[in-house]
């Protein structure tokens, strides 16, 4: 695995928590985003948001896990939205036909 290929990191702001992902998402790091998001969702009182600013390629693994989150945040009435989507993710995100699941701010 290269350096640094994937890193996120997690800053707690204005009521919600929000997971920074940055370089590739792919099913060699998958685990670690796995591993990250498992505690937090069950943060129902707050909101979560995935920044995918700095994201430059997700794989079928990646969207599978966001996929997942979303599923669990929706089955407990928690607030899930991602921001700041860089063109190339959300077109893939429309090729797959999750678009209209998300709720994409860019702020």
């Amino acid at each position: 695995m290269l350096p640094n290929k994937f890193s996120l990191r997690t800053e707690n702001r204005d009521g919600q928590t929000v997971v920074y992902l940055e370089g590739e998402l792919d099913l060699e790091v998958a685990s670690q985003l796995r591993t990250a998001m498992e505690p937090l969702l069950s943060l129902t009182d707050r909101r979560l948001t995935l920044n995918l600013k700095d994201l430059t390629y997700i794989d079928s693994t990646g969207i599978g896990i966001l996929i997942s989150v979303l599923k669990a945040r929706h089955a407990k009435s928690a607030p899930f939205d991602v921001e700041q989507v860089p063109g190339q993710i959300r077109k893939l995100f429309d090729m797959t036909g999750i678009t209209p699941f998300l709720i994409i701010r860019d702020v």
